[in-house]
C-alpha cells in the first residue's frame, strides 16, 4: 500500500485535496477534447473524472494514483460502463525503470461454473443472449478494486482512501445529467425497471432523468468510504462482498417485474480468492515503434500486434487510400480468425502467443491478401507454429462469430515524472447485468457472457468456453507505444470487439497516414472482424475510397440497434478513443473525442501552447 498523502505533500495542499470541496480553480478546470501542456495529463469520458485525475496529479500523485481516482469517479459519472462491479486491464509505463508492465484485472467465473454455464438445463440449448445478460448467471467475480490496490502498491504514492476521495465528493454532491447519460438510460430503461435497486438509482420517480438535473449516489460514496477504512477485503470476502453475493442469488426484482432472470453461482469464497494478475505485456515493433499491449486473457494485444505484423509487410503510406484501407480491413479479417481460434485464458488453454506475434506468422497471413479482391469470411485460422511457412488456406470455414462486450471506457494518464497509465474498464454491456447492488450504488457486470456459450466451430477446440475460475476472453486493448525507448503514444478505446480495430486504425492513421493524434481519433471508423460485412460509421461510408472498396468486394453495414433489444436504436459510433502523445521536453498532447459519446474530456496540469 502507498504511503499516506501527508508524507508527500504540503499541509496546505493536503487540506485542499482531502476537504469536502475543491477550490474553484480545481473544481472547474478548462477541459475540452484536446489539451496541450506539462506536469501531467488526463483524458477520460467525463469532465468530473478528468478533473479528479488532475486533482490528484496536482497534489503530487503518480499516474497510478490518478488512474485510481479517474476510474473511481467514472464509477459515479459513467456508471453504465464501468465501476466497482466490473474489471479491466492496465498497461503502465514506469519511468523509473523505463519499462512497461500490465495488470490483468479481468473478472473470473465462480468455482461452481462449468462449460454448460449458459445452456438451458431443460433443453440443452444455449440461452438467448439477452436472457443470459440480464441475470445473476452472467456476473463474474469483479477485478476492478484488486487492480487499483495492486497498482497503488507498485507505483502509487498515496493511500487508496485518498485516491478515492474525489469520487466520494462527486458521488455526494452529484453531477449534471448529460444528454449522453439520459440516452444511455433510455436504452436500458425497460430492464432497469425490472430491479428495484436499479430503478431507484437511475429512474427517479420511475422516469428518465432530465438533462441538466443532478444525479447523486450517496450509497456509492458510503461504499467508497468503507473501502477506504477497511481496505479491499471489504469487497473480497467482507461485508460488501456479502452484499454482492446476496444480490446475485436473491435478485432485487421490482414489484410487478415481468422478467424472471436466473440467479447466479458466485459465493463469498470466489471473491475472497480473487487475484489481479501482474503479467508481461505483448510487444511488436511496427515501423520502428515499440507497441505494448495486453496478453491473454485479453485478445487485444495479440490481435492488434498480429494485425500490425501483417500490415508491416506493405507500404501503406505509398498506396492509394482505397488500397491502404483494403489492406487494413483484410489484416483484421485474418487476425480475428486467429483470435477466435487460439486466444483464451492461458491458465486453461495453450495460447500460442509467441507464434501469433512473430513477424514470420505476419508474413504467412499477409500473403493471403489479394489487392484485387476481398477474402470471403469467415476465413480459416492460420498455423502460428509454421511461422512464415507458406500461405494457409483462406477458407471460408463454418464458424459462428462470438457475442462480445459492447461498452467499456478507456482513459489515459501521465504524471510529472513521465509515468503513463493506459487503462480500460468495463462491466460489459451498456448497463452490465442491469442489477445494482442494493444500498451499495454500483451495477454488477455481465462479463461471463463474453464466454462462448458453445464451440464456435463444430469439431474444433474452443479456447473460450466457461470453466471454474476462468477469465473470459476480452477485446480490451490498452496500448503504450515507445519510440527510442521513451513513451510516444498511449491510447485505447471502448467498443467490445471493435476496440481492437479502433486502436489499430488510430495507429495506422497516425503512423502511416500522417494524421495528427486528434485527427486520427476523430476520423471515421470501420471494423472488419472476420464477418461477411464490415461494421462502419456513416462518416466512413462517405469516404471517396468506399466505392472502390466495394468493387474489391468489401461490404459494409451500419449498426444502429441494441444487441439486447432490436427495437432500441443506438448511435452508430464505433469506439470512443482516448490518447496521449509525448512531444518532448515534458510537453504532452492529450486528445479525446470531439463528438462520439457526446464528446470526452482532456486536461493538463499546466496548460501551454
Amino acid at each position: 500500500m502507498g504511503t499516506s498523502r501527508f508524507a508527500v505533500v504540503s499541509a496546505a495542499v493536503a487540506v485542499t485535496l482531502l476537504g469536502s470541496s475543491l477550490t474553484p480553480a480545481a473544481a472547474a478546470p478548462v477541459l475540452g477534447p484536446v489539451a496541450v501542456g506539462s506536469g501531467g495529463a488526463v483524458v477520460s469520458d467525463t469532465p468530473e473524472s478528468t478533473a479528479a485525475g488532475l486533482r490528484i496529479l496536482r497534489a503530487g500523485g503518480t499516474a497510478a494514483d490518478a488512474a485510481v481516482a479517474v476510474a473511481a469517479t467514472l464509477g459515479v459519472t459513467d456508471p453504465y460502463v464501468a465501476g466497482l462491479g466490473g474489471g479491466g486491464y492496465l498497461v503502465y509505463y514506469d519511468a523509473r525503470t523505463r519499462s512497461v508492465h500490465t495488470i490483468d484485472g479481468r473478472e473470473t467465473a465462480p468455482a461452481a461454473a462449468g462449460a454448460d454455464l449458459f445452456l438451458d438445463p431443460a433443453t440443452g440449448q444455449p440461452l438467448a443472449f439477452p436472457a443470459a445478460v440480464t441475470s445473476g448467471l452472467s456476473v463474474g467475480v469483479p477485478g476492478m478494486l484488486a487492480t487499483w490496490q495492486q497498482a497503488l502498491a507498485r507505483w502509487g504514492r498515496f493511500r487508496l482512501a485518498d485516491d478515492l476521495r474525489p469520487a466520494v465528493d462527486v458521488a455526494e454532491r452529484g453531477f449534471r445529467v448529460t444528454e449522453t447519460l439520459r440516452e444511455q438510460t433510455r436504452q436500458n430503461a425497460a430492464r432497469f425497471a425490472q430491479f428495484s435497486s436499479t430503478s431507484a438509482l437511475f429512474l427517479p420517480g420511475g422516469q428518465l432523468p432530465e438533462v441538466g438535473t443532478t444525479l447523486r449516489n450517496p450509497d456509492l460514496a458510503a461504499t467508497y468510504r468503507q473501502i477506504g477504512r477497511e481496505g479491499i477485503t471489504a469487497l473480497y470476502g467482507g461485508p460488501i462482498g456479502a452484499d454482492v453475493v446476496r444480490t446475485v442469488h436473491e435478485l432485487p426484482l421490482a414489484p410487478g417485474a415481468t422478467l424472471r432472470p436466473r440467479p447466479g453461482l458466485m459465493q463469498l469464497r470466489d471473491l475472497a480468492t480473487y487475484r489481479a494478475l501482474p503479467v508481461a505485456p505483448t510487444h511488436v515493433n511496427y515501423r520502428g515503434y515499440d507497441v505494448y499491449g495486453m496478453v491473454p486473457s485479453s485478445s487485444g494485444g495479440s490481435t492488434v500486434g498480429e494485425s500490425l505484423n501483417i500490415l508491416g509487410n506493405f507500404a501503406l503510406g505509398e498506396m492509394s487510400r482505397a488500397q491502404a484501407l483494403h489492406h487494413y480491413l483484410e489484416a483484421t479479417r485474418l487476425a480475428f480468425a486467429d483470435r477466435n481460434r487460439y486466444v483464451g485464458d492461458p491458465a486453461y488453454t495453450d495460447v500460442p502467443l509467441a507464434g501469433l506475434l512473430s513477424p514470420g506468422f505476419g508474413r504467412q497471413r499477409a500473403c493471403l491478401i489479394d489487392p484485387a479482391h476481398a477474402l470471403t469470411s469467415p476465413v480459416a485460422p492460420g498455423d502460428p507454429a509454421a511461422g512464415a511457412g507458406g500461405c494457409t488456406p483462406a477458407g471460408p470455414v463454418q464458424a459462428r462469430q462470438p457475442d462480445g462486450e459492447t461498452h467499456t471506457n478507456h482513459f489515459v494518464v501521465t504524471d510529472r515524472w513521465g509515468n503513463v497509465a493506459s487503462y480500460t474498464n468495463t462491466i460489459e454491456q451498456l448497463g452490465g447485468s442491469g442489477i445494482v447492488v442494493p444500498h451499495r450504488g454500483f451495477l454488477l457486470n455481465n462479463e461471463l457472457t463474453d464466454f462462448d456459450f458453445t464451440p464456435l466451430q463444430p469439431g474444433v477446440p474452443d479456447p473460450n468456453l466457461p470453466a471454474a475460475g476462468k477469465r473470459p476472453r476480452s477485446s480490451m486493448s490498452p496500448t503504450i507505444v515507445l519510440r527510442d525507448g521513451r513513451p510516444w503514444l498511449a491510447l485505447g478505446s471502448p467498443g467490445g470487439a471493435t476496440i481492437i480495430t479502433t486502436v489499430l486504425q488510430v495507429l495506422v492513421n497516425r503512423i502511416d497516414f500522417g494524421m495528427t493524434l486528434p485527427q486520427a481519433i476523430a476520423a471515421p471508423r470501420a471494423s472488419q472482424r472476420n464477418s461477411t460485412t464490415t461494421q462502419a460509421e456513416p462518416g466512413f461510408l462517405a469516404d471517396p475510397a468506399v466505392p472502390e472498396l466495394q468493387r474489391l468486394g468489401q461490404r459494409f453495414t451500419v449498426n444502429t440497434t441494441s444487441p439486447l433489444d432490436p427495437s432500441i436504436t443506438i448511435p452508430p459510433d464505433i469506439g470512443v478513443a482516448a490518447g496521449l502523445e509525448f512531444l518532448g521536453h515534458g510537453k504532452v498532447l492529450a486528445a479525446g473525442e470531439p463528438v462520439r459519446r457526446g464528446g470526452t474530456s482532456a486536461g493538463v496540469v499546466v496548460p501551454r501552447g
